[in-house]
């Protein structure tokens, strides 16, 4: 098997048509119309057209030219202002995937995850009211000490670092012990 088919198959590998279908319902819901039927989630995905309509609905105006022709390089276009406004509202960059994952569909997962971490984001902003798509993030827990607890922290030896009350060695052998042998 050369190189470039065991990538493709491991990315492929790393796809989840669950993750995709409710990342396709998610979209579905947001924007009030159904992908067409027969059409492939990652298909029509592929020219951001659908992309940035989303981004604009949860933050208006966020792509203000969506490229309905033109060719290759106007639909990429639509896929970076895409990429450009999620990072505006929220979405780490970390999470953003790659022009060329969705564009030459080299890594349609990556974009799934996108679009889930964009669901994430959504509830960072109060006026979203929903539908949600993925686990809520954590909110800080902040723990205020006073110093009288964090002096007495300092005392106390956690059990990662050991004890020494009674314990010896004795009776442990690691390997193989070694012999000294006299008049040999």
């Amino acid at each position: 098997m050369s190189l470039e088919r065991a990538i493709k198959a491991k990315i492929a590998g790393k796809r989840n048509p669950q993750m995709d279908k409710e990342a396709q319902e998610w979209i579905e819901a947001i924007l009030g119309e159904k992908f067409p039927g027969g059409v492939e989630y990652d298909e029509h995905l592929k020219d951001g057209q659908v992309l940035c309509k989303l981004i604009n609905v949860l933050a208006p105006e966020s792509v203000p030219k969506v490229n309905s022709s033109g060719g290759q390089f106007k639909m990429m276009e639509n896929i970076n202002n895409f990429q450009k406004a999620l990072k505006a509202y929220g979405v780490p960059d970390l999470d953003v995937f790659q022009t060329v994952d969705l564009w030459e569909k080299k890594d349609i997962a990556q974009v799934t995850n996108t679009i889930f971490a964009l669901g994430r984001a959504c509830y960072k902003h109060p006026e979203f009211k929903g539908p949600f798509l993925g686990p809520k993030p954590a909110d800080e827990c902040k723990r205020d000490f006073t110093e009288e607890q964090l002096k007495a922290g300092q005392t106390v030896i956690g059990l990662q670092a050991g004890t020494n009350k009674g314990a010896t060695q004795s009776g442990q052998n690691m390997g193989a012990s070694r012999k000294i042998l006299l008049n040999k």
